[in-house]
């Protein structure tokens, strides 16, 4: 382990003998340590300050970042750190006490994962992230603080999704932009070199096949890597749903190993460099996030574009087509939307998903909405297993083998993705047998199989006989019959273009 993050419970009570038992067998001048309580950085500042200078440690090989982050907190909650009068409360005391006491140590946090888990693009991620660094790089000047001391105490927390190589791209274009950033401050290169951590995101990680999110998280952290952090955190594959166990943890841990020991990321400086692919996709995210950052510098800097709604916008815009993609099936998340193991019980073991739910409050701001993508196809989900018997939908298979097969394969992921029981069939040799069958079932849904012009022949002879004993729907959208089958009895249409969940909670709401 060569990086710590320390979460305290309560830091005004911060004992010695609790740093003593913390650090006890640890070298501090080989790690990185992160203390990531952002509104209590002043005390940990001191506490830990008191402790080095205890341990006679050697201040110059400490690699301490104290996570004080005033305006991502200020996005991510709607309020200032302890509901201060003061956005900038402790920044110059932090930077003061920080040069007297613990030169090395990072001060600032900039969070932009927190863009990236309210459904923002890797270009909005990017950018806003540089509009909160450059708004400090701002403040310093405004407070008469060296600008080229306060760019070396800046971190870029930012998270790393599965688009493999826009996120190596996204981190490389990063280091570029802020450096041109900083050397507009300080008419100096050195001080602009970006310090990275990254996280792997939780915006696409899922509860059902969970084990999906090993694959997510390796290819991540692969990114992440390649793209040049300084440090990289995989978070455990049940992090979402229940707190981390011995196993989980020992996964998002190997991942790394792995990574390390085995494949040698570790040695590796700068892979892609020389890339044509990798260079002209990073050109491309440099020019897109620099117009973003210009478009929110012209709102009057960061602060000023989140008090206007501007940021939140930004990033709900661009949340709900994603939403909407995933929902059509545009956008995949295997396990979810598209192939489900049916098998799969979720709410036997966890009844509810882990969410940070808070009464109402006023805010200053409007706070930014953090959730995953997959949320919304869990909870329909786990609605449906915790109902006293799982509705049915039979499958009547009837006519063109190649059709009625393609499309019952389609319905059964259809339905499967929010746990319907589904029953198969090979195929019926009339429509009234495939009808009769659904009854003897008990089918809350019959979802007839065939192909469009088999549609309107057999269809009027099987709603006349499940008419009113369950909903009938058809798998595929034959557009020249559509108004045929609905003076049928034909009450839904599944497709490739359907709304899945807009679908299924109308099925359900009917049923």
């Amino acid at each position: 382990v060569d990086s710590l993050s320390i979460t305290f419970n309560n830091t005004s009570k911060i004992l010695k003998n609790e740093l003593d038992n913390i650090f006890s067998n640890i070298d501090l001048t080989k790690i990185e340590l992160t203390f990531t309580q952002g509104d209590k950085a002043f005390e940990l500042l001191n506490a830990f300050s008191d402790f080095i200078e205890e341990k006679n440690i050697d201040k110059e090989k400490i690699n301490v970042i104290f996570a004080y982050d005033p305006l991502c907190n200020l996005t991510r909650t709607g309020n200032t750190y302890n509901n201060n009068s003061e956005i900038f409360s402790d920044f110059k005391n932090l930077f003061e006490i920080s040069e007297k006491r613990l030169p090395t140590a990072k001060v600032l946090s900039v969070s932009g994962k927190l863009f990236r888990n309210s459904g923002a693009s890797a270009i909005e991620e990017l950018a806003f992230a540089l509009s909160v660094g450059n708004e400090y790089l701002c403040k310093a000047s405004e407070l008469k603080i060296p600008t080229v001391k306060i760019a070396e105490k800046i971190v870029f927390n930012l998270a790393v999704g599965t688009n493999y190589f826009m996120e190596i791209a996204k981190l490389r274009a990063g280091r570029t932009l802020w450096a041109k950033i900083v050397e507009k401050h300080t008419g100096e290169q050195e001080s602009g070199k970006m310090y990275i951590q990254t996280v792997t995101t939780s915006r696409n990680k899922t509860i059902y096949d969970s084990y999906v999110n090993v694959l997510r998280a390796t290819t991540e952290t692969m990114s992440a890597i390649l793209g040049g952090t300084n440090s990289h955190q995989v978070l455990p594959l049940d992090k979402n749903y229940k707190e981390a166990n011995e196993f989980s943890e020992r996964i998002a841990r190997n991942i790394q190993i792995i990574l390390n020991e085995e494949a040698y990321f570790d040695k590796l400086s700068d892979p892609a460099a020389g890339s044509y692919y990798l260079e002209n996709l990073t050109n491309e995210i440099i020019e897109k996030t620099w117009k973003l950052f210009l478009e929110t510098e012209n709102k009057g800097g960061y602060l000023k574009a989140i008090k206007s709604n501007f940021v939140q916008n930004t990033i709900e815009k661009t949340s709900q087509k994603s939403d909407e993609n995933i929902a059509t099936q545009k956008e995949i998340l295997l396990g979810t939307n598209r192939f489900p193991n049916k098998e799969e019980i979720f709410s036997k073991n966890f009844n509810k998903l882990i969410k940070d739910i808070k009464a109402p409050k006023k805010t200053l701001i409007k706070p930014l909405n953090t959730y995953r993508s997959a949320e919304a196809f869990e909870e329909l989900r786990i609605k449906i297993e915790n109902l006293p018997e799982q509705p049915k939908v039979f499958l009547l298979t009837y006519g063109n083998k190649t059709m009625r097969k393609a499309r019952a394969g389609f319905s059964e992921n259809f339905f499967a993705t929010a746990g319907f029981e589904i029953i198969n069939n090979f195929g019926f040799q009339t429509p009234e047998a495939g009808a009769e069958q659904s009854i003897k079932n008990k089918a809350d849904i019959t979802v007839i199989c065939s192909s469009d012009d088999e549609y309107p022949k057999i269809t009027p002879q099987i709603c006349k006989i499940l008419k009113g004993k369950t909903q009938i729907v058809i798998a595929g959208y034959p557009q020249k019959y559509i108004d045929e089958l609905k003076n049928a009895g034909v009450e839904y249409f599944i497709h490739a273009k359907s709304n899945i969940l807009e679908t299924l909670e109308q099925i359900l709401k009917a049923i």
